[in-house]
């Protein structure tokens, strides 16, 4: 059986609950998806602080899972916070939800919107599209300004967020969109009947690119870069 864990790097147990569900729906058979949620850090990942703050609950987590002898990750949000570091720690594969959602909506038309939740996250946006190579893809990056865990209490969040994605698309010209939160995962299917466009969440892509890599046995390469932690003591241990 593949052991794929979705970490959610806040502290906030009704969003791992949300992704969870969203990455169990479209796992394979013989496949164990189990969402995590992380022991310490922020109750929501909003600025640069937050995501800095997320990163050593998410990799104590990542070192569980290596000790339970998980096969893969998904590091549900959108910043994708300490990818890199996740990956010296991990065997098996560990994708972010924008690395994978970008990817996935290159292959859907000529481009794509990303539609986040508040605007001071769009450089984050921007810097990923960057570095993914997908900024040629990417028309525009559009927020609803409305805060992470507001998404999962206001009544009006999916109407929201539906209506940042129509405006998104018209104004780009957009082939399709990419949610740029693990907390809208769950309105994916909602949005992409409402604006008539493929609708992207990251949590179900990455999910199933992680179950793809492990399938194929393929792994992180561990040569350079993404070797092994040098071992040294810390303070305080961690």
């Amino acid at each position: 059986m593949t052991r794929i864990w979705v970490i959610n790097p806040n502290t906030t147990r009704a969003m791992t609950s949300t992704v969870e569900v969203c990455a169990r729906a479209v796992a394979a058979v013989g496949t164990e998806v189990v969402g995590i949620t992380s022991e310490f850090g922020p109750p929501s990942i909003e600025c640069h602080y937050d995501e800095a703050m997320s990163v050593p609950g998410l990799l104590a987590a990542i070192r569980r899972g290596e000790a339970e002898g998980v096969d893969g990750y998904v590091i549900a949000c959108f910043g994708d916070p300490g990818l890199d570091a996740a990956r010296e720690v991990a065997v098996g594969p560990v994708i972010g939800i924008a690395e994978a959602a970008m990817h996935a909506a290159s292959h859907l038309g000529r481009g794509f919107s990303v539609v986040t939740t508040l605007s001071r996250t769009i450089g984050r946006a921007e810097d990923l599209a960057e570095r993914y190579g997908m900024a040629r893809f990417c028309r525009g990056y559009h927020a609803c300004e409305i805060p992470v865990l507001d998404l999962e209490t206001d009544p009006m969040a999916t109407k929201i967020v539906t209506d940042a994605c129509r405006e998104a698309v018209e104004h780009d010209g957009s082939d399709a969109v990419v949610l740029g939160c693990a907390g809208m995962a769950d309105m994916c299917r909602h949005i992409s009947e409402e604006i008539g466009v493929p609708v992207v969440d990251g949590v179900t892509a990455a999910t199933l690119m992680v179950q793809s890599l492990v399938t194929m046995g393929l792994r992180t390469g561990k040569r350079g870069e993404f070797a092994a932690p040098p071992a040294k003591e810390y303070v305080p241990r961690v």
